[in-house]
């Protein structure tokens, strides 16, 4: 994949492969700092004596909630700012923050914690989701934006054997001091080697110096039906994917008696390899089949999705640790193939100067409705199962938790009904306006 080879405003050829690869880095580490916590739930329910529903807010809610409330005010500002220097302010807020999570002594002070790394986490996707839509024309968006999307599974990957490991070794803290740190140079590197793009590069077009009102956005949006669609899929989806990465390890431990370490390494290559590996393949494949028919990036994850339903069923009713965690490397497989493609499709259907609000507003549904109901829901009917099933009680959660991916594949399937013409239609506008 190259890059647009363009040389406007002294962006050299060249520059927007270096952008993703320095980008892809830094969500790594954003992956890390945000996913290391669901490793880790267990020993900070030793320690700090929390409930399952405590945890889940903890995990989802207090992070989703503040990265909602930041997330918009960022995004505005990367639409009209420079990114290089939001991106950079960012990793070196969340990163310190992650440090500072390392520093808590009780649930409180771990929740105020994270929530720091919840405001300063807003600042990254918009941003950069922003930067490679500039760089990378509809024609390579879904690859570019799979490349980045995969940075977040090795983040994962890393986050997750990390985190089990130093914990089960040195404790929790432990574990958040190494992982936060090395982010405070990076945000350093940020800022002295990344290009800022011209605003609509890709496109090949001039864009207008002013940004859209925010008024403006919302109407746009909400004028395009498949658009609407996208953003309730991938919340849907996101309220699945959130409630397992949480309680995942809980279950491990908790059914299976699985040592932290094992579930660290177990968990990481099921959310990180895997997950990796089909996140790529959902933008690349996308990318491939969208020529033959552009619903494709909407049938695809859909496809995924709707098979991850059975595989994860049979996880969480299974007693045989093995199948357990094969079975969930292969429902991980199936509904990460959205993880770049909701991106992509969203990116494509607004004008540029909306790209970093458009990607702050799917983030915002996407946690608000994911990271804040998903965790904190499966907790709940945790607790309540807790009578009946004793420490087995996660393993139902989670069962019926799974079942809201089929409302998402219903709102993928109706977001495929007119998402050419709505394509179609922004294409017009645009070379109307140009």
């Amino acid at each position: 994949m190259t890059g647009t080879g363009a040389t406007a405003a002294g962006v050299r050829p060249g520059a927007g492969r270096y952008a993703l690869g320095l980008l892809v880095v830094v969500y790594v580490f954003n992956a890390i700092d945000r996913q290391i916590m669901n490793v880790l739930v267990e020993p900070v329910r030793a320690e700090l004596g929390v409930s399952d529903q405590q945890l889940g807010f903890l995990v989802g809610g207090a992070f989703a909630i503040f990265y909602t409330v930041a997330g918009l005010p960022i995004a505005r500002w990367a639409d009209r700012g420079t990114r290089r220097t939001i991106i950079a302010l960012a990793l070196a807020a969340w990163s310190a923050m992650t440090v500072a999570s390392g520093l808590s002594r009780t649930f409180g002070q771990l929740l105020l914690a994270r929530i720091g790394v919840g405001v300063g986490e807003a600042g990254c996707s918009p941003a950069s989701h922003s930067l490679i839509s500039d760089y990378f024309p509809l024609q390579q968006r879904g690859t570019a934006l799979a490349l980045y999307q995969a940075g977040g599974q090795v983040g994962m990957l890393s986050g997750f054997i990390l985190g089990g490991y130093l914990a089960e070794t040195y404790g929790w803290r432990t574990a958040f001091f190494v992982v936060g740190a090395p982010g405070l140079l990076l945000a350093v590197v940020v800022q002295l080697t990344l290009r800022e793009p011209p605003r609509g590069l890709s496109d090949r077009r001039d864009v207008s110096t002013e940004i859209e009102p925010l008024g403006s956005v919302l109407r746009f949006i909400w004028g395009l039906p498949s658009l609407r669609h996208v953003l309730a899929a991938t919340s849907l989806q996101t309220l699945v994917i959130a409630a397992q990465l949480t309680f995942n390890s809980s279950v491990l431990i908790r059914v299976h008696e699985m040592s932290l370490t094992h579930v660290g390494l177990a968990l990481g290559l099921i959310n990180g390899l895997v997950g990796g590996i089909f996140t790529f393949a959902g933008g690349y494949f996308g990318d491939r089949l969208q020529r033959r028919d552009l619903r494709w990036y909407l049938w695809l994850p859909a496809a995924g999705a709707l098979l991850s339903v059975p595989l994860s069923i049979a996880a969480y009713l299974s007693d045989d640790v093995v199948a357990t965690i094969l079975l969930l490397a292969a429902a991980s497989a199936g509904y990460h193939l959205f993880a770049a493609l909701g991106h992509a499709t969203v990116q494509s259907l607004v004008r540029p100067r909306m790209r970093a609000t458009m990607s702050a507003i799917a983030l915002l549904a996407m946690n608000l409705v994911g990271f804040l109901i998903g965790p904190w829901l499966a907790g709940v009917i945790s607790d309540l199962l807790r009578p009946r099933f004793g420490e087995e009680s996660i393993r139902y959660a989670l069962l019926g938790v799974s079942l809201l991916m089929l409302w998402a594949v219903l709102h993928y399937g109706l977001a495929a009904r007119t998402y050419r013409e709505d394509l179609l239609a922004k294409t017009r506008e645009d070379g109307a306006s140009a």
